[in-house]
């Protein structure tokens, strides 16, 4: 693949196979990143961390700590670590970003601190937006001054069936598009410059990129997941865009969306694995330090055995995770492999962050730990980029495909 899509390759041969420290370690970390994989970690806990619950807040304060942070990133030499060079990203590969989109991911908000939350974005403009329409956002995207969100799902159709999509877009005489219709549960679409929407175009489906200035674009509300904002749903009534606002050919949006989706659930995984290393953490912190009449609760079987099965479905997942984001780059068929890793870095997750909770008591459920925001991912996980569902029978179907002739 071109840098333009990522700049992709192989793991080097020599990589540094041994574990790092703690109970994780870095199995298979390329030399080179173990100490990058560091810095990125220790902003992530000594910058995004701290500012998490303003970040959470929204509003003026929110954005002021995100201008703070993304000059704190640019001044450490941490931004935009995997986005191509040519858009003014660092142009690291997807095997070395990898290691350190697992430490990024510990935080929420630690993607977009570090200019790599628009990845998706910048890969798919790069290969499939007009020239103009590249020349006139991409920098700016990259460089964390135009936000970006993408547009699928749909409140009256399923998102797991994009043919039956029912926002349309009509071709006008002078080359525009006009596009009529919802979406919902749109991450970050509160405040977004651009909006990538699917819509129907005829009988096919097309993707448009949309500036949220347009007239007729609307955020109708915010959506709360189990209590807490971040996702919106918008309107766009009558909203006309240029013709070079077509994000590649007419029809080929599945493919685009296709493309988009793979790289995006193996991230997305990979920053799941961050977030379950950190209730991890904070689990074996809390059975360590308190105590019963009786003694810490670290001595207490039922508690090992909560770190312990919490340790194995981490460990056990990662190579699942590991062997997606390989196949990935280098450009194999990866399907399977995404989907084992998605489904099962979502129920990790959603099992160590219950876990660390139990080992916390009243505590894990408060303000005062992340725990809560932890234990919110995971249960969302298992919906995110497709349910559980979609992705066991789909795996299913093409390993029972590929032996059909097996006796």
């Amino acid at each position: 693949m071109d840098r333009a899509q990522g700049a992709l390759r192989l793991p080097d041969a020599d990589a540094d196979t041994s574990l790092g420290p703690g109970p994780f370690g870095l199995p298979g970390c390329p030399p080179g990143t173990v100490e990058l994989r560091g810095r990125v970690a220790a902003f992530v806990r000594e910058r995004v961390m701290p500012a998490e619950p303003v970040l959470d807040a929204g509003g003026p304060a929110a954005h002021a700590a995100s201008r703070r942070l993304r000059t704190e990133a640019k001044n450490a030499g941490l931004w935009a670590l995997p986005l191509p060079v040519e858009w003014g990203g660092q142009g690291l590969p997807l095997s070395r970003y990898a290691h350190l989109a697992e430490a990024e991911g510990a935080s929420d908000h630690g993607p977009a601190a570090l200019g790599s939350g628009s990845l998706l974005d910048v890969l798919m403009l790069g290969r499939h937006a007009a020239e103009p329409v590249r020349e006139r956002y991409l920098h700016r995207i990259a460089a964390g001054e135009l936000r970006t969100c993408y547009a699928m799902t749909e409140p009256d159709t399923p998102g797991t069936d994009p043919a039956l999509t029912a926002t349309r877009a009509e071709a006008g005489p002078d080359g525009t598009w006009t596009l009529h219709g919802r979406k919902w549960f749109i991450t970050g679409a509160g405040d977004a410059d651009l909006v990538t929407v699917l819509a129907r175009t005829g009988d096919d489906l097309s993707l448009f990129l949309v500036p949220t200035s347009a007239p007729g674009f609307r955020v109708v509300r915010e959506l709360p997941v189990l209590g807490v904002g971040g996702q919106w749903e918008i309107e766009l009534d009558g909203v006309t865009v240029p013709s070079d606002h077509l994000v590649g050919e007419r029809g080929k949006a599945l493919r685009i969306a296709g493309e988009r989706l793979g790289l995006g659930r193996v991230l997305r995984c990979l920053r799941w694995l961050g977030q379950a290393e950190r209730a991890f953490d904070l689990m074996c912190v809390r059975a360590r330090s308190r105590s019963r009449s009786s003694g810490p609760l670290a001595d207490r079987q039922l508690v090992q055995q909560l770190v312990f099965d919490a340790l194995l479905a981490i460990r056990t997942t990662r190579p699942l995770v590991y062997e997606a984001v390989t196949r990935l780059e280098a450009g194999d068929d990866a399907r399977v492999e995404t989907g084992l890793a998605k489904v099962a870095a979502a129920r990790m997750l959603q099992q160590v962050a219950d876990a660390a909770i139990q080992v916390h008591g009243a505590a894990g459920l408060g303000p005062d730990t992340a725990l809560p925001g932890l234990f919110r991912m995971g249960r969302a996980a298992r919906l995110l980029d497709g349910p559980d569902e979609l992705h066991i029978a789909a795996v299913a179907r093409r390993v029972l495909r590929d032996h059909g002739g097996a006796t």
